[in-house]
């Protein structure tokens, strides 16, 4: 069910899009309303057209999927990244510092001269 949401979140968004880039400028934007564009977006207005009311539509049912998708999600299952669980596993089996063997002093029999003749 998660993933079937998430493609379906996916789709509606790219369409969304689409519908967002088909759309005619209206010109001005945040400096029609310092311009005197005040009573074109705070008065009356002609209903919106088609492409206004499939971005609304869209946008909607793209956030309340978002919603529902949060609940859809398997919590049974514990899931860790590979770092958490290495971590985990340094905890249970600490490292052991080598213990350091003491270096065998050479033999009588074993000295300088053996070494450079080898």
């Amino acid at each position: 069910m998660f993933t079937f949401l998430i493609i379906l979140i996916t789709l509606i968004a790219i369409l969304l899009v689409l519908v967002v880039l088909l759309q005619s400028g209206r010109g001005g934007g945040l400096a029609g309303i310092a311009a005197g564009g005040a009573q074109q977006v705070l008065g009356a207005r002609q209903a919106p057209d088609i492409l206004e009311k499939t971005t609304w539509t869209l946008a909607v049912i793209f956030i309340v999927l978002c919603i529902l998708t949060n609940f859809t999600i398997d919590t049974t299952e514990r899931r860790e990244s590979i770092i958490q669980q290495r971590a985990q596993q340094e905890q249970v089996q600490p490292t052991v510092p080598p213990t350091e063997q003491p270096v065998p002093a050479p033999t009588p029999s074993e000295g300088p001269q053996q070494n450079q003749q080898n």
